[in-house]
C-alpha cells in the first residue's frame, strides 16, 4: 500500500516505514518538540547566557506545576552548549551545568552534588569551607555561565536558617562565579526563593503555566504529530480535540504526550494509523481509571 506521507516532516518520514515495533519504541521515546512558548524561554536564557561577566549577575526562578515541561525545556538549552574540551589547559569546558537541589537544603550536600556532577574526586568528611572552595575552584576552571538548580522547592523541607544558607549559597556561586545562577521548580519554589528577601530580589521569576486553549497549545499539539511516525494524518487539532485533551489533562505538558504517544501506539497496532477523537477519548478514560 502505497501512503502519502506529506503530513511528516522530511526526517520522520523514514520511520514510518520501519516495523511496528521500531515505531512504536520512536512514539515512546522522549524527544524535543519545539513551540512557540518554548522558544520564547530558550530566546531568554541565551540572552542570559551571553550577558557580560558583572559582580551582580541576573538570576532567574523558573517555576510551574510539575510535569509542565521546565527540565526539558532546561535540557534543550544545555545541549546548545554542550561541555567541550581544551587540549591546551587539559580542562574540560561546562558552560551550562545542570544539577538537583538535595532532598533537604544542607549546604555540604549542596556542595556535594555540584562535585559529583562534574565528576570532581571530594571526600564527604571534607570540612565545609573546603568543599566550598573545591567547588568554586573546579566551576571557575570549567568556565560555568549558567548554574541550574532542579526541584529547588526541596528548601522547604528543612528550617528557615537551613533554607537561608542554602540560599545564600546560590548567592554566593553567582558572585564568585560571576554566572547566571537558574532555579527551577514548583510554584512551591517561589515560597522557598521569596524567605530571604535580598535572594528574592535577585531572581526574577518567570512562570511557566498550564496550557489553555489557544493558537500556542495548537502548535504545541501539531508539532507532536510531526513527530508521531503515523501513515495518515490525524485530525486531533481542531476545536473538540483540543478541548479533550485540555480536560482531561488540566493542560499539563506531561499528561498531553502521553495520551497522544498511547493513542499512536494503539493507531499502529490496530492498523488505523491515525489518531481522532475517538482513541483520544477511549486512551484519556482508561488513564484516568488507573490508580494513581
Amino acid at each position: 500500500m502505497t501512503y502519502d506521507l506529506s503530513h511528516l516532516p522530511v526526517s520522520v518520514r523514514p520511520q514510518a516505514f520501519g516495523s511496528a515495533e521500531d515505531r512504536i519504541r520512536q512514539v515512546h521515546t522522549a524527544h524535543w518538540v519545539g513551540y512557540p512558548r518554548a522558544d520564547i524561554f530558550l530566546e531568554h536564557f541565551e540572552r542570559l547566557f551571553r550577558y557580560p561577566a558583572c559582580t551582580r549577575m541576573p538570576c532567574i526562578l523558573l517555576y510551574g506545576d510539575s510535569g509542565i515541561g521546565k527540565t526539558m525545556i532546561l535540557e534543550k538549552f544545555a545541549r546548545a552548549h554542550r561541555p567541550t574540551y581544551d587540549d591546551k589547559l587539559g580542562q574540560e569546558i561546562r558552560p551550562v551545568l545542570l544539577a538537583q537541589m538535595p532532598s533537604g537544603p544542607d549546604e555540604r550536600r549542596l556542595y556535594a552534588c555540584l562535585l559529583a556532577e562534574i565528576g570532581a574526586p571530594f571526600h564527604t568528611a571534607e570540612r565545609l569551607a573546603t568543599l566550598e572552595t573545591l567547588t568554586h575552584v573546579m566551576l571557575q576552571r570549567m568556565r560555568a555561565r549558567m548554574v541550574v538548580f532542579d526541584e529547588v522547592h526541596n528548601l522547604l523541607a528543612g528550617s528557615q536558617r537551613e533554607q537561608r544558607r542554602a540560599l545564600n549559597v546560590l548567592k554566593t556561586l553567582a558572585n564568585v562565579l560571576q554566572a547566571v545562577i537558574v532555579a527551577v521548580g514548583t510554584r512551591d519554589a517561589l515560597l522557598a526563593i521569596q524567605t530571604d528577601a535580598q535572594v528574592a530580589r535577585r531572581f526574577e521569576p518567570l512562570e511557566l503555566p498550564r496550557w489553555s486553549e489557544n493558537d500556542s497549545f495548537r502548535a504545541f499539539v501539531a508539532s507532536l504529530l510531526k513527530a508521531m511516525p503515523l501513515r495518515r494524518v490525524s485530525p486531533i487539532t481542531d476545536r473538540d480535540c483540543i478541548r479533550l485533551l485540555l480536560r482531561k489533562t488540566d493542560g499539563i505538558t506531561a499528561q498531553i504526550c502521553a495520551i497522544i504517544a498511547q493513542s499512536a501506539e494503539i493507531a499502529i497496532t490496530n492498523g488505523s494509523e491515525s489518531i481522532d477523537l475517538g482513541l483520544l477519548q477511549h486512551v484519556s478514560d482508561r488513564q484516568h481509571l488507573q490508580p494513581h
